[in-house]
């Protein structure tokens, strides 16, 4: 399995969170929308400028700009 940003998934892409380039504010940010390590994550799309970027996480889907989505840390799901 390939290590990869939130960021440079493909919409349909799967992947699991495994950490975070953010700290402080940003990270608390993030794992109070249930964005923690170990949690699977799928892209569903990419606004027409690919920013943001909507995701499915814990049977929900939230919308990232670009840069929070570079400051995640996936490895992404084979198959």
């Amino acid at each position: 399995m390939s290590t990869i940003t939130l960021d440079g998934l493909e919409p349909g892409s799967r992947a699991i969170i495994k950490g975070f380039a953010a700290n402080g504010p940003a990270r608390r940010r993030m794992a109070e929308m249930g964005l923690c390590p170990g949690t699977e994550i799928v892209t569903l799309r990419r606004a027409p400028l690919d920013d943001p970027i909507e995701f499915q996480v814990r049977g929900y889907n939230i919308s990232l700009r670009k840069a929070e989505a570079a400051s995640i840390i996936v490895e992404i799901k084979e198959g």
